[in-house]
């Protein structure tokens, strides 16, 4: 099986690969791997050796030839890429995202690929209160105030669209909740703090009181779990929607516990939304305050679905898997050979 995978440098995609070349490992010559990104890892450390991998930005428009090409023969194709930084440039992540999603699913379709495996994202839904468990059906139509969310929710009608054009196409999505794991700490500190708050973190971040609004509340999956949800969508041939995430889910009483927290200073949403949206507007840090709004709007979602079809079961439990991150935010972990997951330079 040629298997292809756009994003494959970043978190999700390199905790991909590592799934992939352990099927190998089993199951020697299974496999074709091909790594799409616009910047090249070292292609001779793992999990990124043993890859055929093409340069591109799946965005652009004179790159689309080089997608084709890179898609030709493919079984499957896991689209993966998606742009966060820079936040204040909206048109660039719009053409990375959204026109990138629209030309992975043209240049499958040319390249006669049979089955697309999709990266959507929980933050697709519309909001939703935190009482009960979204299914897959719950819309996935996005939350105005956050671009991540729109922008999500238009891939998501882009793959509705592909579906009903070209039905004899497996097309699946998965939708997990934050993806997190040690090796990422760099890369999410710098997308989402900047360069100076990460090097304040302690290497074991600890804080007495957390202030936290009351309806904080997520879930959150470690990026190995993620890969092997995409494997089995991959390996079954899987179509439709999956929600993916492990337990428990994670509340200000779960996060105080992970930092040692003795006691939480409940603070209203809109006062966390106020503070990201002047630190982003006075460049302290560079996350807009859309990301507070699908904090406090995103579904708690259900993932029967995923452990019935796919017989999944995450290995890592959401705490671990905060901790972890939080561990690699301190740190400033990260995978040398990916420019993307690049570790921190400590000072």
């Amino acid at each position: 099986m040629r298997i292809a995978i756009t994003g494959a440098s970043g978190n999700a995609g390199t905790a991909l690969l590592r799934n992939l070349q352990g099927q190998l490992s089993r199951k020697p010559g299974s496999l074709q791997l091909v790594g799409i990104s616009r910047r090249l890892p070292d292609t001779s450390a793992p999990p990124y050796d043993g890859v055929e991998w093409h340069t591109l930005d799946v965005g652009a428009e004179q790159d689309r030839p080089l997608l084709e090409r890179a898609l030709a023969g493919a079984d499957a194709v896991v689209h993966l890429a998606w742009q966060i930084q820079p936040n204040r440039d909206l048109e660039q992540l719009h053409r990375t995202n959204v026109t990138g999603t629209a030309n992975v699913l043209e240049a499958a379709r040319t390249a006669g690929v049979k089955q697309i495996v999709c990266a959507s994202s929980v933050g697709a839904y519309s909001s939703s209160s935190k009482d009960q468990r979204r299914d897959e059906s719950w819309p996935a139509t996005g939350m105005p105030g956050s671009h991540y969310s729109r922008h999500k929710a238009e891939q998501e009608k882009l793959l509705d669209q592909f579906m009903a054009s070209e039905p004899a196409i497996s097309v699946a999505r998965l939708r997990p909740g934050l993806i997190f794991q040690a090796n990422a700490g760099s890369e999410i500190g710098r997308y989402f703090l900047g360069h100076v708050i990460p090097r304040l973190i302690p290497g074991k971040p600890w804080t007495p009181l957390l202030p936290a609004p009351d309806n904080l509340i997520f879930q959150a999956v470690h990026a190995d779990d993620v890969a092997e949800a995409y494997w089995r969508v991959v390996d079954q041939r899987a179509s439709g929607a999956f929600n993916i995430a492990a337990e428990p889910v994670l509340n200000p009483q779960e996060l105080a516990r992970i930092l040692g927290a003795k006691r939480i200073l409940p603070i209203p949403m809109r006062l966390l939304h106020a503070v990201v949206d002047l630190t982003w507007r006075a460049r302290i840090q560079p996350t807009d305050a859309g990301w507070v709004v699908m904090a406090a709007g995103a579904p708690i979602m259900d993932t029967d679905r995923a452990r019935r079809i796919l017989c999944w079961e995450p290995k890592v439990s959401s705490v671990d898997a905060v901790k972890e991150v939080l561990a690699g935010l301190g740190t400033g972990t990260g995978v040398h050979p990916s420019p993307v997951l690049r570790p921190r330079r400590q000072p």
